[in-house]
């Protein structure tokens, strides 16, 4: 990896700029393993070895972003995906003893979605699966449903803790309750209850910690970060071994601070493009040959007396995942050139017309819309994945709309109405009425 100037290139990359927070990481599908000694990160080799399974060691499976319901050209097939994701773990010469999804099991939180991604889970050798909430799992009824199914025993909108072999883990819930134009967030709650379960545990401790999107500023023009994290890692900073996992990005991110190693995961479902190369994020659609060079698991294993934790990603393809990273920015330099979306300029409308606005590459258009007392404002959602549109008021709140699907909401009364997406809360924009 190549830094200046606040410019960080990978191999073969177009030397794009990262705005400097994104030093000391790995882009993309580097393959390289993070081993733990003593608190200390080591890298190594792509494909070292896991350790014998006895004693206190073992190994674990981090699944993400299934997104059961997509059906979209970036993948027409994403079951099939996840079930090949389960037959690789199924095939691992070491099985392990338990599997983390770190969210988006579902696409739209539909019952039918999480049905069929329970049956998928069934064949999986390791029965203990551990679940945190994505935005997409909580879109339809805030969470209600993913908890009924998959957070028995959890605290709250389903953080939960437990201990396995010597590891404590902790599984945290950063996509509830999301505010227009912010990131992640955890809330004072969830950062109360992380205080109280990390007392009393000594330092030596190995923790993991699992969430849905980055516990640090992967890149939060994308809304890739967590507001609250620093006030959630500031508890972890005493602990000699930490190792925080998370997905929501679809691509593998690696980034060292201190004694954390945070590390996303590819996805199970479809990529996204790397941060800065593409107008905006979502489903990013590569040569049909190629879709599995991008989608794969991520195997920890862990070692009792060393603190030993070795991070192995893993392709569906069984590819090196540094392809990964050359797959992405080619598939990203072929998308249209991003245009500079200029706003039309809004002028008032007659009373009682209906305004026609669109949802497009992340962005509502027009953001700013000017109508008259009694208009109609209709938005159609033209991205390859859900959105809301949700006044900042709670005036008004449309469910998520999928590719093509509308909504509509007549403005009966003067005023500014801010609102804004909550799956997406750096999506906003504003109607004025007169």
């Amino acid at each position: 990896m190549k830094q200046q100037n606040d410019r960080i290139e990978a191999p073969g990359a177009d030397g794009v700029d990262r705005r400097g927070f994104l030093k000391c990481m790995a882009w993309a599908g580097t393959g390289v393993v993070w081993t733990f000694a003593a608190g200390v990160p080591v890298s190594q080799l792509f494909g070292a070895s896991a350790p014998a399974k006895g004693g206190s060691a073992f190994t674990f499976v981090q699944i993400s972003d299934s997104h059961i319901g997509f059906d979209k050209p970036a993948n027409v097939d994403v079951t099939g995906t996840l079930q090949t994701a389960i037959d690789k773990i199924n095939a691992l010469a070491v099985e392990p003893d338990l599997i983390l999804h770190t969210g988006d099991l579902s696409h739209l939180s539909k019952p039918g979605e999480f049905d069929t991604l329970d049956q998928v889970l069934k064949s999986a050798r390791p029965k203990q699966v551990f679940y945190v909430p994505g935005e997409h799992d909580v879109s339809l009824d805030n969470g209600r449903q993913f908890l009924e199914r998959y957070g028995k025993g959890t605290k709250g909108a389903g953080w939960q803790s437990f201990d396995h072999k010597g590891v404590h883990f902790v599984g945290l819930v950063n996509v509830v309750d999301l505010k227009a134009g912010g990131l992640g967030t955890l809330g004072a709650e969830q950062l109360e209850w992380i205080e109280d379960d990390l007392k009393g545990r000594t330092s030596s401790t190995p923790i993991v910690v699992f969430a849905h999107i980055p516990l640090w500023a992967a890149y939060p023009e994308w809304g890739w970060g967590t507001q609250d994290s620093a006030h959630a890692l500031s508890y972890l900073k005493r602990f000699g071994s930490v190792t925080v996992l998370n997905g929501h990005i679809h691509q593998i991110m690696q980034k060292v601070e201190g004694n954390v190693t945070f590390h996303t995961a590819m996805a199970t479902a479809f990529p996204q493009p790397a941060p800065g190369t593409a107008p905006s994020p979502g489903p990013l659609k590569v040569p049909a040959d190629q879709l599995q060079r991008v989608l794969g698991i991520t195997n920890v294993s862990y070692v009792a007396g060393n603190n030993h934790l070795a991070v192995v990603d893993a392709t569906l393809a069984g590819a090196p995942p540094e392809e990964a990273g050359t797959i992405l920015r080619k598939a990203a330099a072929a998308l249209p050139a991003a245009t500079a979306q200029k706003q039309p300029e809004s002028k008032p409308v007659s009373h009682g017309q209906t305004v026609q606005a669109s949802i497009d590459n992340f962005a509502f258009n027009p953001r700013e819309l000017t109508v008259k007392a009694g208009s109609t404002v209709r938005w159609t959602n033209k991205d390859d994945i859900p959105h809301t549109v949700t006044s900042d008021s709670s005036l008004f709140s449309s469910p998520a709309l999928d590719t093509n699907q509308t909504f509509q909401f007549t403005f009966e009364k003067p005023g500014k109405f801010p609102y804004f997406c909550k799956l997406h809360p750096m999506m906003t924009g504003t109607v004025a009425v007169e």
